[in-house]
């Protein structure tokens, strides 16, 4: 990409209509005018966006990798490096490890409401059977 355009903020700032839609994700300028119509989310979601930048939007959806491959597509170039931001990539942890081990127990845990129910279906039994 070293023949990529550099575009400033506020150069991205004017392009914010449907006949020139662009936004920027993580200090890259994306041009998205072909694809409003084809978004799954609807034409509004990216419509509300554009002229900004989008990165919180892009990263609070959830992407498939799919659409992040569709994105090279609509690439057009990069903020210039004044205007460009650090970008933060979100840590998510999956390990339920990272949970304090003393708090809670039993009470806490997936085995109460099994134990509950296995005696409430006795004792429901017991009484009603």
């Amino acid at each position: 990409m070293a023949d990529e355009k550099k575009f400033t903020r506020d150069e991205i700032a004017l392009r914010n209509n449907k006949k020139d839609a662009v936004f920027i994700i993580e200090n890259l300028v994306y041009d998205v005018t072909k694809f409003l119509d084809d978004h799954p989310g609807g034409h509004e979601v990216l419509m509300n966006v554009v002229g900004k930048d989008a990165s919180e939007d892009f990263d609070d959806v959830g992407h498939s990798l799919d659409a992040k491959e569709l994105m090279k597509k609509y690439l057009i170039g990069e903020l210039v490096d004044e205007d460009k931001v650090v970008v933060k990539k979100r840590q998510m942890q999956w390990d339920d490890s990272a949970t304090d081990a003393g708090s809670g127990g039993f009470l806490s845990s997936w085995k109460f409401p099994v134990v509950l129910g296995l005696l409430m279906t006795v004792l429901y039994t017991y009484l009603f059977g």
